[in-house]
């Protein structure tokens, strides 16, 4: 049984989704991902990372001691070095950050509002080192302010 409050709630989370989801930030994001989707040299780049990606898992199940394992550890390094250079790519993952940053920013918000205690993990060090005081591990049983 929902109750007025609820009711509320999911009525303002619609009008916040509809605001992300008219926003230029989300709109580049799109417009990157579909460019992305589009190009037939990137989609057959992703392609050949994705078996490289195969053959990399397969070597990480014996790890150093795989007779391949340094060359296929380095060629994956090589080859997404080189995905990543690729300006349709990089306008993309620059856009994916951006929208990552915004979401962020807004679950942090939404947190604070409810309880300055809750800590919202963002994947940026500088923000998840902000929320806590405490590095963690600390050992003293709290005594140093941690909780």
């Amino acid at each position: 049984m929902m109750t007025m409050t609820d009711i509320s709630l999911a009525a303002e989370a619609e009008v916040l989704s509809d605001y992300i989801v008219e926003s230029e930030i989300f709109a580049q994001y799109i417009r990157t991902k579909k460019a992305v989707q589009k190009d037939r040299h990137i989609q057959s780049k992703l392609q050949e990372f994705q078996l490289l990606k195969e053959k990399y898992e397969e070597v990480q199940r014996f790890g150093k001691y795989h007779p391949d394992f340094r060359t296929i550890t380095a060629e994956v390094r090589e080859f997404k070095r080189g995905l990543d250079t690729e300006p349709v790519i990089a306008e993309f993952k620059q856009a994916e950050k951006y929208l990552h940053e915004l979401l962020s920013e807004i679950s942090k918000m939404i947190a604070d509002e409810v309880s300055p205690n809750i800590k919202v993990p963002t994947g940026n060090p500088f923000f998840d080192a902000q929320q806590s005081s405490c590095s963690g591990g600390c050992g003293s049983g709290g005594s140093c302010g941690c909780s």
